[in-house]
């Protein structure tokens, strides 16, 4: 393993070490286990949103922080991609000046997210929210999602099956190498 890659790999290890327990705790994995997760795993310094508040919100500009397989799978309407791995601060700076805005930003849960909103504060992005519960929230609320050709979908990707135990409907897709993976 690359030393530089040690913290990423610590702070993953936390996650997953809250998460299973949090899953492991309680008997139904439905709306108050991903409320615990979300609260446990979050970054307090971005402000939350909830799934109606960005509904009813057509002026937030809606950024999807995961990777380009599940983006591609679904994502919410409007929403552009900027990635999470490989989200590059400077293309994202030149595509989104104006920094005023209100910038929401969502991943399967709000974890990656989360660090992605902070990430655009440091950048002085005055008004960043993070979606609570992400995608899998938004589903929840039968809210739709579109395709990779912009068509409405059920799918939605569920990153392994681990942090699918969360998501109860629409139909779960997930990656050949993430199926039974660690990370979320």
């Amino acid at each position: 393993m690359n030393p530089t890659q040690y913290p990423i790999f610590v702070s993953m290890q936390k996650i997953i070490l809250y998460a299973g327990a949090i899953l492991m705790t309680n008997a139904s994995f439905g709306q108050r286990t991903m409320e615990k997760l979300i609260d446990k795993l979050s970054n307090k310094d971005v402000p939350l949103a909830s799934v109606t508040e960005v509904s009813v919100n057509p002026s937030y500009i809606r950024l999807d922080a995961r990777e380009k397989e599940e983006y591609e799978v679904s994502h919410l309407p409007d929403a552009y991609f900027i990635g999470y791995d490989n989200f590059d601060a400077e293309e994202f700076a030149s595509l989104f000046p104006d920094k005023e805005a209100t910038y929401l930003v969502y991943c399967s849960l709000g974890i990656r997210s989360g660090k992605i909103g902070e990430k655009l504060q440091k950048l002085g992005y005055r008004d960043v929210k993070n979606m609570s519960g992400g995608i899998f929230k938004w589903i929840e609320e039968d809210l739709p999602v579109l395709d990779a050709d912009d068509n409405e979908t059920q799918k939605v990707h569920a990153y392994n099956k681990f942090w699918g135990l969360l998501l109860t409907k629409g139909e779960k897709v997930y990656s050949l190498e993430n199926e039974d993976g660690d990370e979320g």
